[in-house]
């Protein structure tokens, strides 16, 4: 069986990997009930340790634009080196909403 790939950075989310739903628009900036993605849950911390809500409604509502985005950019060139499962802390707090 194959598992799904994460659009972020390109590894397979194995069924015992930490993962969840992105929303390409927050919630709170109407994204409720928009497209999803499924990403590795280091990933999805990774976006949200990076841009704001605002940031991410405005310039950031797809993986293509994220994939763009320089410290993301970085990130996902350190992480495809990692085995599909990895997970550790993402440094730093989250943004401000």
């Amino acid at each position: 069986m194959d598992h799904p790939i994460c659009p972020l950075c390109g590894r397979p989310i194995p069924p015992d990997a930490r993962q969840s739903l992105h929303h390409l628009v927050p919630k709170l900036k109407g994204g409720k009930g928009g497209p999803t993605v499924l990403l590795h849950q280091i990933c999805h911390n990774e976006i949200h340790a990076t841009l704001t809500e605002a940031e991410l409604a405005r310039d950031f509502s797809t993986v293509e634009a994220l994939r763009t985005h320089p410290r993301l950019a970085r990130f996902i060139n350190w992480i495809a080196k990692r085995p599909p499962g990895f997970h550790s802390k993402t440094p730093g707090g989250r943004r401000k909403r």
